[in-house]
């Protein structure tokens, strides 16, 4: 009789059961919920900055700076015939030691660049 009494509290106790949530864990839960509502509007709005006003502005800049740059070589191709050598000077493009890729830039450009290796 006192083994099937203990038997009979221990599934009254419902043990490693959750229990019902109280008022703390409600506004808790509904705290969180409003957070992750928040968070997904937040990133639906900047998804859409992204898309709508900084994809076109790049795109609006980019072919902006095509054009005055299309500019300028054709102005400076123009004045190329013009143009006189520029003077040597002994305090200019000097090297301590050699560059590992050799005595001209990194990114060297024979069109504009003067050929340090010559």
């Amino acid at each position: 009789m006192q083994s099937s009494l203990i038997l009979r509290r221990a599934l009254a106790r419902r043990a490693y059961s959750s229990a019902a949530p109280s008022a703390g864990q409600e506004s808790w839960l509904a705290n969180r919920n409003a957070i992750k509502d928040h968070a997904k509007e937040s990133a639906d709005l900047w998804r859409k900055i992204s898309f709508y006003v900084a994809f076109p502005a790049i795109i609006v800049t980019a072919a902006w700076v095509q054009k005055v740059e299309a500019e300028h070589a054709a102005h400076k191709a123009h004045e190329s015939h013009d143009a006189a050598e520029a003077p040597e000077y002994a305090y200019l493009n000097k090297r301590g030691k050699p560059f590992p890729w050799g005595n001209n830039s990194l990114f060297y450009n024979s069109k504009i660049q003067k050929d340090m290796e010559a």
